[in-house]
């Protein structure tokens, strides 16, 4: 097994979701903006990395997070751009600079309000398969 992908999964999700004309004006992010952001944006989450290692050798499932966090009123906005993320990157054909994705696939959402109702955040996970 190695986390030697873990960066270039990274790097290749955040230019296939800065790059997608779906989300256009939504910033991409792997920090949440000083004083907590406001309007809509996408933040790449954590990640949790399993050995997927075998005969043919290493490999890695990455299970990550990338959450969508709006300061609209609603969940509408936030689904909106949760719809895009999710159909820019399942089976999304990534390059990556190490190591080769497999697959990658939607596990599940889950959506909540923040701050008392004024901010919403919904969670995607993805599952992606990495030969390393």
């Amino acid at each position: 097994m190695s986390y030697g992908s873990a960066a270039a999964l990274q790097s290749a999700i955040y230019g296939r979701l800065s790059s997608d004309p779906r989300l256009t004006g939504v910033s991409v992010v792997d920090a949440v903006p000083t004083g907590g952001g406001e309007g809509t944006f996408v933040l790449i989450g954590p990640e949790e990395v399993y050995d997927q290692s075998d005969k043919s050798g290493g490999g890695a499932e990455h299970r990550l997070t990338v959450a969508v966090i709006s300061s609209a009123t609603g969940f509408a906005a936030a689904k909106t751009v949760a719809v895009a993320v999710s159909d820019a990157l399942v089976d999304a054909p990534l390059t990556l600079t190490r190591g080769r994705l497999v697959s990658l696939h939607f596990r599940r959402a889950k959506a909540v309000r923040l701050d008392e109702g004024g901010a919403r955040r919904i969670d995607l996970s993805f599952r992606a398969r990495i030969e390393d």
